[in-house]
């Protein structure tokens, strides 16, 4: 097949700036074909496998098999293809919060040859706005309760288009479209190095990066973690909090448990008291979540029956040694802790069982290998404190950003912005994050970019966001405001500019701490010294 629209080809980095991928460490990667589409391998091969009656997927409002999800995906994808003009390599905005529709539409996209853009229903239009402006995308399949801003975004796409789902019988709507479609749809013949999808993370500059990621690599990540970390089983149910956008979700409730015939729940909200309660209404048996929400479910057990979880994992944010210590007093429970990123895809660092050495990450999962290296590039020994560079079989291949590209892929590595150290037996201990991004309840968060809504209230004057220590999030947002004249600080002028960036980003970004001040600590050439802020919020 060739593709008919080759922006995501054009906009892949040179081959050498990429980094070095290896799939001969596993046999599992190894026997990947030259020819591959993933929707094949983990949707249309579960039916020939004889898992078409099992429960792919379960919600509040029901079970859906993995035959309902086929051919729910394939009508979708006649839907697409045949109505909505949608070509091989053509991108696809998906905006919903997680229900089976919305994994039925990521199939679909990739059985007719799209590129999947996953985006979580807390953006607003400014953040859609960038997406479809940077992944040059003219169709999106949205949720209709959350359609509204993302039509918004769209307007400013010469022929941008918004088709809705959620509305059974409504003319135009995707279920409309769908209506008396085929039941079959023969998948488009990708090439296992065409893109599959287009992740989006926010970085230290304050613009969303996008991440491509590969057919082959969607399937890598289902061949490594879970294989030989997580270890689920066919009568698995897997649950957690994370939107499908956070690739941490993608995998951890649909890509892993499809892989070995097994259930992945999903809840729309997946606040902690929705998750114990989840965990305890379908007897789910491996929870994904980020440590927040361990430590604020451990003040619920008493009012939900998690005893049916046999497995936890930890990711999104450091794992602290209290959370993971009162969770396996709680529960029994040893937390799997693991780092991945957007870059990534999944984790790539990680322990289980009696491998878990507590306060520690890991060690590099099966298919990666890890290093520690300085600021030269240079290793750095055992014992010291250095920058975390990983690779293995899933890479950075940033989307038409050859700056970014080139300082988070150094001599073939991936270098993460973490700093770790490794002790004498090969864990991996994490340090900090050597960028200014904030990590609150397991969400990436710019500074600047937040720093740039602020900028916009006229009462700002000047202002710096870091990431300040949190007992319960890890982090909170925290901005320091040098006002302009006539304005004067006080809590009603907090209240203001918080709800000011929660109009114009999504909530979880907005300032939980506001701290204002009579200048900002600055270079003599003018640079913001922001290590200066955080030494004085530590």
């Amino acid at each position: 097949m060739t593709l008919a629209d080759t922006f995501c080809r054009d906009a892949l980095p040179p081959p050498e700036l990429w980094p070095v991928m290896r799939y001969d460490t596993l046999p599992e990667l190894a026997a990947y074909s030259p020819r591959m589409n993933c929707a094949t391998e983990l949707l249309d091969d579960a039916i020939a496998r004889g898992w078409g009656e099992r429960t792919a997927l379960i919600s509040p409002a029901g079970r859906w098999s993995y035959r309902r999800l086929l051919e729910t995906a394939n009508q979708i994808a006649h839907a697409l293809v045949d109505d909505l003009g949608l070509v091989p390599g053509g991108r696809v905005l998906l905006r919903g919060p997680n229900n089976p529709m919305l994994v039925a539409c990521w199939f679909a996209v990739l059985k007719a040859g799209g590129v999947v853009v996953c985006t979580m229903p807390l953006l607003r239009p400014r953040e859609l706005g960038f997406t479809i402006e940077k992944a040059k995308i003219t169709l999106a399949l949205s949720d209709t309760r959350v359609a509204e801003d993302c039509e918004t975004a769209m307007r400013a796409m010469p022929g941008g288009r918004v088709v809705h789902y959620g509305l059974e019988n409504e003319p135009g709507s995707l279920e409309r479209l769908m209506a008396g479609k085929p039941l079959t749809f023969a998948n488009a013949d990708t090439a296992a190095d065409d893109t599959a999808l287009i992740a989006f993370t926010s970085g230290t500059t304050g613009q969303g990066k996008g991440t491509m990621h590969f057919h082959r690599d969607v399937m890598a990540i289902c061949d490594c973690f879970p294989k030989y970390v997580l270890c689920p089983e066919p009568d698995d149910v897997c649950i957690g909090s994370p939107p499908l956008a956070f690739t941490f979700g993608l995998g951890g409730l649909v890509l892993f448990p499809m892989r070995v015939g097994a259930a992945g729940v999903l809840l729309e909200q997946g606040t902690p008291p929705n998750l114990a309660k989840g965990i305890a209404e379908f007897r789910a048996t491996i929870c994904f979540t980020a440590p927040t929400a361990y430590r604020a479910m451990g003040g619920l057990l008493a009012e939900h029956d998690v005893s049916s979880l046999r497995a936890c994992v930890s990711a999104g944010e450091t794992l602290p040694l209290a959370t993971f210590e009162a969770w396996e007093r709680a529960t029994g429970i040893r937390i799997i802790d693991g780092i991945g990123s957007t870059e990534m895809l999944h984790i790539f660092i990680s322990a289980s069982g009696d491998r878990i050495r507590p306060g520690a990450t890991g060690l590099p999962v099966p298919g990666y290998e890890a290093k520690l290296v300085d600021e030269r590039g240079a290793d750095v020994p055992a014992g010291e404190i250095g920058r975390l560079a990983v690779r293995g079989p899933t890479g950075c291949r940033y989307l038409d950003n050859l700056e970014r590209q080139r300082a988070y892929v150094q001599d073939g590595w991936n270098v993460t912005g973490d700093s770790y150290r490794r002790d004498a037996d090969g864990y991996y201990w994490y340090q900090a994050r050597t960028d200014d991004m904030i990590i609150s309840s397991g969400y990436n968060i710019s500074g600047p970019e937040v720093e740039g809504v602020l900028l916009l209230h006229p009462a700002v004057h000047e202002c710096a966001v870091i990431g300040a220590p949190d007992a319960e999030r890890g982090q909170i947002v925290k901005a320091y405001i040098v006002l302009r004249p006539a304005h004067a600080p006080g809590a009603d002028l907090v209240k203001e500019l918080q709800q000011f960036v929660k109009a114009e980003l999504a909530p979880y970004k907005y300032p939980r701490a506001i701290e204002f001040a009579g200048a900002l600590p600055r270079t003599e050439t003018g640079k913001l010294q922001r290590f200066r802020l955080r030494e004085d919020s530590a």
